[in-house]
């Protein structure tokens, strides 16, 4: 006997269809509104940095305005994302689109990395042989940048962040903050001391906390693509619970993973004892055995498979 169960209550927005999953404070269209607006505002700023770039001889400069072109492509890849993950589920696609959201936080991820790259090598090259750099120009277009970031950090943050999609553009957004600020620093020094070494450096610093974005994006994009337990789930205590129910014998072939962001999905198989099925009692029990996994556990689909202790002689590969 097979029970399909959701623990989510579908007029929060989520249904099979693939409109939803559980209710945030953030609704879809104005997570759009705040990354369009986001996207507008550094793409603007990103054409002017690199006319003064290329001008001042800024190498932090354009180290982010390159940042910020792929902070630009992350969130139009967010934006495309996040309107495969709306489309309903049809044929073959029983989820929908909604993993499209995991593959763009992933590309960010791959993104931060390329970038940082290019740039880390860049800045060694310069470091070994530093080039004259404008310090008055670097200063002024980068004190402009840390206000511009401010600005799009400020709309993704009141965007639904607990979206692995959002937060993949969110975290280049900050990121290219923080390398704006050090773009700043470098550019003072430059203009009281003349060391134009600063500016490479100043590079350096971004590519570490490019790095560090990067390795988080990959880290949890990872786990849903591979379809690792979510975080915060603990298996042995699930399982524990699901034992503790009365007439449950035997609990295997647990496996919890997570669809898409705030999206996880459970299926077990469940040995109880054969005078539930006789009795008609097996309907009462799948109902306790989902309250249970309510109970206890954030878990927005899950599917029960009750069986007898006899049909383990059927299902050979148990676990």
């Amino acid at each position: 006997m097979t029970g399909h169960h959701d623990t989510g209550h579908h007029d929060t927005g989520h249904d099979h269809a693939g409109q939803g999953g559980h209710s945030h404070g953030v609704s879809a269209d104005a997570d759009r509104r705040y990354l369009i607006g986001a996207i507008t505002l550094l793409g603007l700023f990103m054409i002017g940095e690199v006319i003064v770039a290329f001008a001042s001889g800024s190498l932090a400069l354009l180290s982010d305005a390159g940042h910020m072109l792929s902070d630009v492509g992350a969130i139009a890849a967010a934006l495309w994302a996040m309107h495969l993950a709306a489309q309903p589920a049809r044929g073959r696609w029983t989820f929908g689109w909604k993993r499209a959201e995991i593959l763009s936080a992933a590309g960010n991820g791959v993104t931060l990395l390329v970038v940082s790259g290019i740039v880390a090598f860049e800045a060694i090259r310069r470091l070994i042989s530093p080039p004259e750099v404008e310090g008055g120009a670097v200063v002024i277009v980068a004190l402009v940048g840390v206000a511009v970031n401010i600005a799009a950090a400020w709309m993704l943050a009141r965007a639904n962040r607990t979206s692995l999609n959002v937060e993949g553009a969110y975290q280049h957004i900050v990121t290219d903050l923080y390398g704006f600020i050090g773009t700043v620093i470098a550019g003072v020094v430059i203009l009281l001391t003349g060391w134009t070494r600063a500016d490479p450096i100043a590079s350096l610093i971004v590519v570490a906390l490019m790095l560090y974005a990067a390795w988080g994006l990959l880290r949890d994009s990872g786990r849903i693509l591979l379809e690792g337990a979510p975080l915060g789930v603990d298996l042995d205590s699930l399982r524990s619970h699901l034992l503790e129910t009365e007439h449950v014998r035997a609990v295997h072939d647990l496996h919890v993973w997570t669809v898409t962001s705030d999206l996880p999905a459970l299926s077990v198989h469940v040995v109880v004892e054969d005078e539930c099925f006789a009795d008609g009692h097996a309907p009462q029990l799948l109902d306790q055995l989902q309250a249970c996994l309510h109970g206890h556990f954030d878990v927005e689909h899950s599917t029960f498979q009750l069986e007898p202790a006899s049909h383990s002689a059927h299902e050979p590969g148990t676990h």
